[in-house]
Protein backbone atom coordinates (compact mmCIF):
# COMPACT_ATOMS: atom_id res chain seq x y z
CA UNK A 1 0.00 0.00 0.00
CA UNK A 2 1.10 3.30 -0.81
CA UNK A 3 1.46 6.35 1.95
CA UNK A 4 0.67 8.75 -0.79
CA UNK A 5 -3.61 8.56 -0.06
CA UNK A 6 -2.06 9.89 3.86
CA UNK A 7 0.19 12.24 2.92
CA UNK A 8 -2.38 13.72 0.86
CA UNK A 9 -4.78 14.74 3.49
CA UNK A 10 -1.49 15.71 5.68
CA UNK A 11 0.90 17.66 4.05
CA UNK A 12 -1.42 20.22 2.60
CA UNK A 13 -3.18 21.22 6.66
CA UNK A 14 0.63 21.72 7.82
CA UNK A 15 1.08 25.57 6.87
CA UNK A 16 -2.30 26.52 7.88
CA UNK A 17 -3.23 23.84 11.03
CA UNK A 18 -0.25 22.29 11.99
CA UNK A 19 -1.77 20.70 15.16
CA UNK A 20 -4.64 18.70 12.81
CA UNK A 21 -2.06 17.39 10.84
CA UNK A 22 -0.08 16.05 13.43
CA UNK A 23 -2.73 14.08 14.79
CA UNK A 24 -4.00 13.01 11.31
CA UNK A 25 0.05 12.16 10.81
CA UNK A 26 -0.73 9.72 14.31
CA UNK A 27 -3.86 8.26 13.11
CA UNK A 28 -2.58 7.03 10.01
CA UNK A 29 0.46 5.77 11.44
CA UNK A 30 -0.84 3.75 14.01
CA UNK A 31 -3.36 2.23 11.85
CA UNK A 32 -0.43 1.16 9.40
CA UNK A 33 1.69 -0.10 12.00
CA UNK A 34 -1.71 -2.10 13.59
CA UNK A 35 -1.99 -3.57 10.09
CA UNK A 36 2.18 -4.33 10.09
CA UNK A 37 2.24 -1.83 7.08
CA UNK A 38 5.45 -0.65 9.02
CA UNK A 39 7.07 1.01 5.45
CA UNK A 40 4.25 2.85 5.02
CA UNK A 41 3.94 4.38 8.36
CA UNK A 42 7.37 5.02 8.42
CA UNK A 43 7.04 6.90 5.31
CA UNK A 44 4.21 8.66 6.86
CA UNK A 45 5.65 9.90 9.92
CA UNK A 46 8.87 10.96 7.99
CA UNK A 47 7.67 13.09 5.34
CA UNK A 48 4.99 14.81 8.36
CA UNK A 49 7.57 15.21 10.84
CA UNK A 50 9.87 16.67 7.85
CA UNK A 51 7.14 19.15 6.75
CA UNK A 52 6.39 20.73 10.43
CA UNK A 53 10.43 21.16 11.01
CA UNK A 54 10.32 22.80 8.17
CA UNK A 55 7.17 25.18 9.38
CA UNK A 56 8.60 25.64 12.61
CA UNK A 57 6.90 23.00 14.87
CA UNK A 58 9.57 21.44 16.53
CA UNK A 59 7.25 20.41 19.24
CA UNK A 60 5.01 18.30 16.53
CA UNK A 61 8.11 17.35 14.36
CA UNK A 62 9.40 15.57 16.88
CA UNK A 63 6.91 13.68 18.42
CA UNK A 64 6.17 12.11 15.24
CA UNK A 65 9.94 11.85 14.74
CA UNK A 66 9.48 9.81 18.20
CA UNK A 67 6.78 7.56 16.54
CA UNK A 68 9.09 7.00 14.07
CA UNK A 69 11.88 5.70 16.02
CA UNK A 70 9.15 3.65 17.79
CA UNK A 71 7.99 2.03 14.07
CA UNK A 72 11.74 1.00 13.84
CA UNK A 73 11.99 -0.75 16.98
CA UNK A 74 8.59 -2.85 15.95
CA UNK A 75 9.72 -3.63 12.80
CA UNK A 76 13.67 -4.61 13.71
CA UNK A 77 14.99 -2.02 11.16
CA UNK A 78 18.17 -2.72 11.28
CA UNK A 79 21.07 0.61 10.73
CA UNK A 80 21.16 1.45 7.30
CA UNK A 81 22.22 4.40 4.89
CA UNK A 82 18.47 4.65 4.58
CA UNK A 83 17.15 4.19 7.87
CA UNK A 84 20.05 6.53 9.12
CA UNK A 85 19.66 9.21 6.46
CA UNK A 86 15.42 10.02 7.40
CA UNK A 87 17.24 10.82 10.83
CA UNK A 88 19.82 12.99 9.83
CA UNK A 89 17.07 15.20 7.97
CA UNK A 90 15.35 15.79 10.81
CA UNK A 91 18.29 16.47 12.95
CA UNK A 92 19.30 19.22 10.41
CA UNK A 93 15.85 20.46 10.59
CA UNK A 94 15.58 20.75 14.02
CA UNK A 95 18.00 23.22 15.06
CA UNK A 96 19.94 23.92 18.06
CA UNK A 97 17.46 26.23 20.22
CA UNK A 98 15.48 24.53 23.19
CA UNK A 99 15.63 20.60 23.80
CA UNK A 100 13.75 18.92 20.97
CA UNK A 101 17.21 17.80 18.96
CA UNK A 102 19.06 16.49 21.58
CA UNK A 103 15.69 14.23 22.12
CA UNK A 104 16.31 13.19 18.67
CA UNK A 105 19.67 12.87 18.96
CA UNK A 106 19.19 10.80 22.15
CA UNK A 107 16.55 8.80 21.07
CA UNK A 108 18.50 8.05 17.47
CA UNK A 109 21.53 6.86 19.27
CA UNK A 110 20.00 4.21 21.28
CA UNK A 111 17.88 3.04 18.14
CA UNK A 112 21.44 2.26 16.60
CA UNK A 113 22.94 1.01 19.36
CA UNK A 114 19.89 -1.56 19.54
CA UNK A 115 19.62 -2.20 15.85
CA UNK A 116 23.39 -1.45 14.52
CA UNK A 117 26.56 -3.36 15.50
CA UNK A 118 27.89 -0.51 17.89
CA UNK A 119 26.71 -0.57 21.09
CA UNK A 120 27.24 3.14 21.87
CA UNK A 121 25.46 3.84 18.61
CA UNK A 122 25.89 4.08 15.23
CA UNK A 123 29.45 5.51 14.52
CA UNK A 124 28.14 7.46 11.29
CA UNK A 125 25.88 9.05 13.19
CA UNK A 126 27.82 9.72 16.06
CA UNK A 127 30.03 11.44 13.22
CA UNK A 128 27.37 13.49 11.93
CA UNK A 129 26.42 14.69 15.23
CA UNK A 130 29.54 15.93 16.19
CA UNK A 131 30.34 17.53 13.15
CA UNK A 132 27.29 19.37 13.20
CA UNK A 133 27.95 20.57 16.76
CA UNK A 134 31.45 21.34 16.46
CA UNK A 135 30.20 23.62 13.16
CA UNK A 136 27.77 25.62 15.55
CA UNK A 137 30.94 26.15 18.33
CA UNK A 138 29.63 23.55 20.74
CA UNK A 139 32.79 21.68 20.94
CA UNK A 140 32.69 20.17 24.59
CA UNK A 141 29.31 18.45 22.99
CA UNK A 142 30.86 17.40 20.05
CA UNK A 143 33.67 15.96 21.55
CA UNK A 144 31.60 12.91 23.18
CA UNK A 145 30.61 12.46 19.83
CA UNK A 146 33.69 12.52 17.93
CA UNK A 147 35.16 9.79 20.24
CA UNK A 148 32.39 7.35 19.87
CA UNK A 149 32.28 7.80 16.64
CA UNK A 150 35.88 6.30 16.32
CA UNK A 151 35.72 6.69 12.82
CA UNK A 152 39.21 7.95 11.01
CA UNK A 153 36.57 11.10 9.97
CA UNK A 154 35.94 11.71 13.29
CA UNK A 155 39.35 11.46 14.81
CA UNK A 156 40.90 14.09 11.87
CA UNK A 157 38.02 16.51 12.73
CA UNK A 158 38.65 16.27 17.01
CA UNK A 159 42.40 16.60 16.19
CA UNK A 160 41.02 20.30 14.35
CA UNK A 161 38.44 20.80 16.38
CA UNK A 162 40.81 20.35 19.35
CA UNK A 163 43.65 22.61 17.92
CA UNK A 164 41.00 25.55 17.83
CA UNK A 165 40.30 24.76 21.49
CA UNK A 166 43.45 24.67 22.78
CA UNK A 167 45.39 27.65 20.89
CA UNK A 168 43.88 31.18 23.06
CA UNK A 169 45.08 29.02 26.30
CA UNK A 170 48.20 27.59 24.80
CA UNK A 171 46.85 24.14 26.40
CA UNK A 172 48.28 21.85 23.72
CA UNK A 173 49.40 19.09 25.62
CA UNK A 174 46.20 18.98 27.50
CA UNK A 175 43.75 18.58 24.66
CA UNK A 176 46.66 15.71 22.91
CA UNK A 177 45.52 13.90 25.53
CA UNK A 178 41.78 13.99 25.70
CA UNK A 179 42.05 12.66 22.08
CA UNK A 180 44.75 10.05 22.84
CA UNK A 181 43.71 8.25 25.99
CA UNK A 182 40.09 7.70 24.99
CA UNK A 183 40.32 6.34 21.83
CA UNK A 184 43.68 3.70 23.51
CA UNK A 185 41.19 3.05 26.49
CA UNK A 186 38.34 2.05 23.80
CA UNK A 187 41.50 -0.13 21.86
CA UNK A 188 41.10 2.12 18.84
CA UNK A 189 44.45 2.08 17.89
CA UNK A 190 43.80 3.81 14.29
CA UNK A 191 41.88 6.46 15.24
CA UNK A 192 44.12 7.38 17.97
CA UNK A 193 46.76 7.66 15.49
CA UNK A 194 44.87 9.36 13.00
CA UNK A 195 44.00 12.11 15.85
CA UNK A 196 47.54 11.95 16.86
CA UNK A 197 49.08 12.78 13.83
CA UNK A 198 46.69 15.38 12.16
CA UNK A 199 46.64 17.02 16.01
CA UNK A 200 51.09 17.66 15.39
CA UNK A 201 50.49 18.55 11.83
CA UNK A 202 49.10 22.23 13.01
CA UNK A 203 51.39 24.66 12.40
CA UNK A 204 50.24 26.46 15.18
CA UNK A 205 51.69 24.10 17.88
CA UNK A 206 54.51 25.45 19.06
CA UNK A 207 57.81 22.92 18.11
CA UNK A 208 60.90 22.30 20.12
CA UNK A 209 63.52 24.56 19.25
CA UNK A 210 66.34 21.42 20.00
CA UNK A 211 64.92 19.29 16.87
CA UNK A 212 62.04 18.39 14.93
CA UNK A 213 61.61 15.09 14.48
CA UNK A 214 62.56 12.09 16.39
CA UNK A 215 62.64 8.61 14.65
CA UNK A 216 60.88 5.54 16.67
CA UNK A 217 62.23 2.38 15.83
CA UNK A 218 62.97 0.85 12.59
CA UNK A 219 59.62 1.34 11.34
CA UNK A 220 59.99 4.36 9.50
CA UNK A 221 57.60 5.95 12.34
CA UNK A 222 58.81 9.22 13.79
CA UNK A 223 57.06 11.72 16.20
CA UNK A 224 56.95 15.50 16.20
CA UNK A 225 59.49 17.17 18.98
CA UNK A 226 56.82 19.31 20.52
CA UNK A 227 57.45 22.28 23.11
CA UNK A 228 54.55 20.43 25.74
CA UNK A 229 55.84 17.47 27.07
CA UNK A 230 52.36 16.04 27.16
CA UNK A 231 51.97 16.17 23.60
CA UNK A 232 55.41 14.53 22.86
CA UNK A 233 53.95 11.61 25.94
CA UNK A 234 50.67 11.08 23.57
CA UNK A 235 52.50 10.32 20.28
CA UNK A 236 54.98 8.21 22.19
CA UNK A 237 51.66 6.70 23.58
CA UNK A 238 50.30 5.51 20.39
CA UNK A 239 53.56 4.37 19.01
CA UNK A 240 53.76 2.05 21.41
CA UNK A 241 50.54 1.03 22.16
CA UNK A 242 50.96 0.16 17.91
CA UNK A 243 53.66 -2.08 19.21
CA UNK A 244 51.80 -4.32 21.87
CA UNK A 245 51.30 -7.39 22.14
CA UNK A 246 50.20 -8.40 25.53
CA UNK A 247 52.56 -9.96 27.73
CA UNK A 248 54.36 -11.46 24.80
CA UNK A 249 56.09 -8.45 24.05
CA UNK A 250 58.21 -7.90 27.01
CA UNK A 251 60.25 -4.87 25.24
CA UNK A 252 57.06 -3.34 24.88
CA UNK A 253 55.94 -3.99 28.30
CA UNK A 254 58.86 -2.42 30.20
CA UNK A 255 58.85 0.59 27.30
CA UNK A 256 54.83 1.14 28.63
CA UNK A 257 56.05 1.12 32.13
CA UNK A 258 59.31 3.44 31.65
CA UNK A 259 57.25 6.32 29.73
CA UNK A 260 54.45 6.13 31.86
CA UNK A 261 56.49 6.56 34.79
CA UNK A 262 58.83 9.18 33.66
CA UNK A 263 56.31 11.54 32.38
CA UNK A 264 54.27 11.09 35.61
CA UNK A 265 57.28 11.60 37.85
CA UNK A 266 57.46 15.14 36.64
CA UNK A 267 53.84 16.16 38.03
CA UNK A 268 51.42 17.79 35.78
CA UNK A 269 48.00 16.24 34.26
CA UNK A 270 49.80 12.52 34.16
CA UNK A 271 50.18 12.79 37.70
CA UNK A 272 46.36 13.05 38.60
CA UNK A 273 44.24 10.24 39.90
CA UNK A 274 42.16 9.86 36.97
CA UNK A 275 44.63 10.17 34.56
CA UNK A 276 46.72 7.39 36.29
CA UNK A 277 43.68 5.13 36.54
CA UNK A 278 43.12 5.25 32.24
CA UNK A 279 46.84 4.79 31.72
CA UNK A 280 46.55 1.97 33.88
CA UNK A 281 43.34 0.37 31.93
CA UNK A 282 45.55 1.10 28.73
CA UNK A 283 48.36 -0.88 30.43
CA UNK A 284 46.34 -3.62 30.78
CA UNK A 285 44.09 -2.90 27.81
CA UNK A 286 47.34 -3.36 25.55
CA UNK A 287 50.45 -5.28 27.57
CA UNK A 288 48.48 -7.60 30.38
CA UNK A 289 50.02 -5.57 32.64
CA UNK A 290 47.60 -6.46 35.44
CA UNK A 291 45.95 -3.25 38.42
CA UNK A 292 47.91 -2.76 40.84
CA UNK A 293 47.31 -4.65 44.20
CA UNK A 294 47.37 -0.49 45.82
CA UNK A 295 46.16 2.38 43.79
CA UNK A 296 48.01 4.53 45.96
CA UNK A 297 51.98 5.00 46.52
CA UNK A 298 54.35 5.53 43.13
CA UNK A 299 53.06 4.83 39.79
CA UNK A 300 55.86 3.67 38.18
CA UNK A 301 56.75 1.77 41.33
CA UNK A 302 52.61 -0.03 41.06
CA UNK A 303 53.11 -0.76 37.34
CA UNK A 304 56.29 -2.26 38.02
CA UNK A 305 55.08 -4.51 41.08
CA UNK A 306 52.52 -5.50 38.59
CA UNK A 307 54.27 -6.15 35.68
CA UNK A 308 56.76 -8.40 37.39
CA UNK A 309 54.59 -9.77 40.59
CA UNK A 310 51.84 -10.89 39.04
CA UNK A 311 47.94 -9.44 39.78
CA UNK A 312 45.76 -9.70 43.50
CA UNK A 313 44.27 -13.51 43.90
CA UNK A 314 40.88 -12.02 43.09
CA UNK A 315 40.77 -10.43 39.78
CA UNK A 316 38.36 -9.03 37.83
CA UNK A 317 37.72 -10.36 34.20
CA UNK A 318 40.29 -8.13 32.15
CA UNK A 319 40.53 -7.12 28.36
CA UNK A 320 43.48 -7.67 27.01
CA UNK A 321 43.81 -6.70 22.94
CA UNK A 322 46.69 -6.79 20.45
CA UNK A 323 47.08 -3.88 17.30
CA UNK A 324 45.22 -6.51 14.70
CA UNK A 325 42.54 -6.12 16.62
CA UNK A 326 42.40 -3.19 17.75
CA UNK A 327 41.82 -1.73 14.09
CA UNK A 328 39.39 -4.39 13.57
CA UNK A 329 36.13 -3.06 11.74
CA UNK A 330 36.71 0.46 12.30
CA UNK A 331 36.40 2.20 9.05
Amino acid sequence: MSSSRALNAILPQIEKSPYEAHQKARTFASRYVKSSQYDVAIDVLFQSSRELLKTGQPGSGIDLAGFLLEVYDTKGENVTEESRGRLTQLIALTGSEGAWRKTLIDKSLAWSAKHGPCPAGDQALHHYIGELLYKEGSFDTAERHFLASGSRDSARLLAEMFIQWATPTNTFGLFALRGTIPYLQNGNILAARTFIKHYVSASVLPRSTVGSTLPVGASGDEIIVAQDPFVNFAQLAVVTCQRANGERNKVMRESWVRLCGTYQSRGGILAQPEVRRALQDIATLYFAIPPPRSQAGNPLGDMMSSLFGGAPSAQPVRRVLTPATAATGLD
